[in-house]
Formats: structure tokens, C-alpha cells, sequence
């Protein structure tokens, strides 16, 4: 059974709640109690751009131009401008992009981050498959791999070690952001604030559909365990449903933003999540299916979720798509209007 979640919206904080959350998140910032993670394993192919999708030159208007991964590198700046402290940077990369990622930040020069507070770890992949269960091989008779998906994190996160980093460098929590939003807001003291007087395992960020159509995933009760329900799955008698003042009830969609406890990580990463499939095309293989794990099958695991509600404006502007919704040219739009008005 679906049950909408009750957000904790952070628009709506008092001047003495803001202040008070502030200073409890800043002060587990400067103890480096957080890190963040960004998922950076795809490439740019959807947007015409050879090469890791963080590499992707975004054409400003009103700055200067520069990538995505150089975008993510100010946040982690600006956090140390102002907690006096650089937050490890874990980036997950996938097998087919790895070298060539560590190669860009080497000839960025890690963007004046210490190189030793960026670690770079690589998720898992799944072999992909014809309709008949048959593995897919390649010229030289290899069987043909794919990156697992973003739920490949938590295996990832074990095998390759940053648990056990975070353990060593007393880190309770990762921010788990996708590469391509150049909005999103990891190092968010307020936020950040809100879990930690909470105590709480997992907090998801959430942005209010701007639709009940909108094609998004909805964060939901099921069950009484947080989870999301992607939009092709949500059944449509409730995605209308309204309040009383007009509002949508099931109104909290996950934009990619989450904050996981060390304990909760190490919990998720000891279990087999459920594997999906997705129906592909493509000139080199013809058609194929594609074997993939989503993060968030793992936070029913969570004792202790929330759910933080942000504005769209403030920390959403995805950059996936050459042309039209979600291209460089409306979250451009949407970042200048934020920082260069």
C-alpha cells in the first residue's frame, strides 16, 4: 500500500529553526562528519559530447564557460570558504570511463582541490543480454559489459574501500548527487543540520512536482518503509489526487539528492538489490536489454528516513539532453537566474 511522506519543507524554517539547524550541520561539517559523492559513471553520448559526461563543456552566457566536473570542484571550494575544511570528494566512475575521467582532472589540475581529498572508485557491471538470455559478445568473442546502474554504489562503496575510508576518517554520512545537476547543493548546512539533530540514516532531498504528469520518480510510503516509486509505476489514480488547497498529495519527487549514515550504507551493502531490465536499441548491437540496480531500492532498508523538501529552483538544473527539456540550454538558464541575475 502507497502512502504519501510528510516533508520537512525547508523553505517554510522560522528565522531561530534556520539559524539553529545552520550551526548543528556546519559544525558537523567542519568535524568532516560529511562527504560527498557524486555518480559520474555515464558518458555524454545523449548530449552529443564524446567522453565522460562531467567533462562536458557547459556554454555559459553570463560567466565563463567550463565542465561539469569544474562546476561540482566550486561547491567543494566554496564549502571550505566557508567551514574552513575540504569535504572528501568520492566519484563514481564506471570501467569505460574511468582513465579517462582521472586523466581530466589531472589536466585540470584537480581544480585546486588536494588531490588527496578526491578518491575515485568504480561501480560494478552487468553483462548485457538478447531478448533469449543470450550474452552479447563482442568481435573478439568477449562477452559485452555494461555499468550496473546507480545502484551499484553500495557494492561499489565496499569493494573499493571508502567504507572502510569513511570509517578511518570518522565520515558519518555521503551525499550522493548525480553528475549532470549543476545545481544541486551537497554541502547544505541546514540541511545537513536537519539529519543530524534527527539522527536520522537516509534523508532524501525532494523538489514538489511541477505536475501530476510529470515524469519523475515519487518518494512514497510503502508499507510504512520510504522508497521510490518511478513514474511509469505510479498508479495514475493517485498521482491526482489533491488537498484541500489544491495541492498534489503524492507531490515529493526524487531529483537524485541523498544523504546515507555510514550504518545504513554498510547495511544496504551486504544485500542483493533487485535487478531491473530496460529494453535497448542501437546500431552496434541491434536490440538488447540492459541489466541495471537503482539506489533507491535500497533505502526501505532505512530505521530513521526524512525527507527535506527544497526549491526546483535552487538545486535542480539537469543537463542530459542535447536539445529541448533538460538540455545546457534551459539549465543554464536556470543557474544563471540563480547566481548571475
Amino acid at each position: 500500500m502507497l502512502e504519501p511522506v510528510i516533508p520537512i519543507i525547508k523553505s517554510t524554517l522560522n528565522n531561530i529553526d534556520y539559524d539553529m539547524f545552520y550551526s548543528i550541520g556546519a559544525e558537523a561539517i567542519k568535524k568532516g562528519k560529511l562527504a560527498v559523492c557524486t555518480l559520474a559513471g555515464g558518458q555524454g553520448s545523449r548530449l552529443g559530447h564524446k567522453g565522460p559526461k562531467g567533462t562536458f563543456i557547459v556554454p555559459f552566457e553570463k560567466i565563463t564557460s567550463r565542465s561539469i566536473f569544474e562546476i561540482a570542484a566550486e561547491k567543494i571550494k566554496n564549502a571550505y570558504k566557508e567551514f574552513g575544511i575540504y569535504t572528501y570528494w568520492y566519484i563514481m566512475t564506471s570501467k569505460e570511463n574511468d582513465k579517462e575521467t582521472k586523466d581530466f582532472f589531472i589536466d585540470n589540475n584537480y581544480f585546486g582541490i588536494p588531490k588527496e581529498k578526491i578518491i575515485f572508485f568504480m561501480q560494478g557491471e552487468f553483462p548485457l543480454i538478447r531478448e533469449n538470455g543470450e550474452e552479447i559478445k563482442d568481435k573478439e568473442g568477449n562477452i559485452v559489459l555494461a555499468a550496473n546502474g546507480n545502484g551499484g554504489i553500495f557494492k561499489a562503496l565496499e569493494d573499493e574501500g571508502i567504507i572502510l575510508h569513511m570509517k578511518e576518517n570518522n565520515i558519518d554520512y555521503i551525499c550522493t548527487c548525480n553528475v549532470d545537476n549543476i545545481l544541486v547543493n551537497p554541502i547544505d548546512a541546514v540541511s545537513f543540520g536537519i539529519i543530524v539533530k534527527n539522527n536520522a540514516d537516509l534523508c532524501i532531498k525532494s523538489i514538489e512536482k511541477s505536475n501530476s504528469d510529470e515524469k519523475v520518480g515519487s518518494i512514497v510510503l510503502k508499507d510504512d518503509k520510504i522508497t521510490v516509486v518511478e513514474y511509469i509505476d505510479m498508479p495514475k489514480e493517485l498521482t491526482a489526487i489533491k488537498n484541500e488547497e489544491g495541492s498534489l498529495i503524492y507531490s515529493e519527487s526524487h531529483f537524485g539528492c541523498n544523504y546515507i549514515g555510514l550504518s545504513l550504507l554498510e547495511k544496504i551493502s551486504k544485500q542483493k538489490l533487485p535487478i531491473h531490465e530496460a529494453h535497448k536499441k542501437n546500431d552496434e548491437y541491434g536490440e538488447y536489454i540492459k541489466k541495471e540496480m537503482f539506489i533507491f531500492d535500497g533505502f526501505e532498508m532505512a530505521e530513521k528516513p526524512i525527507v527535506i523538501r527544497v526549491l526546483r529552483e535552487d538545486e535542480f538544473a539537469p543537463i542530459k539532453n542535447k536539445d529541448g527539456v533538460d538540455s545546457p540550454k534551459t539549465a543554464i538558464l536556470l543557474y544563471e537566474n540563480k547566481f548571475y541575475r
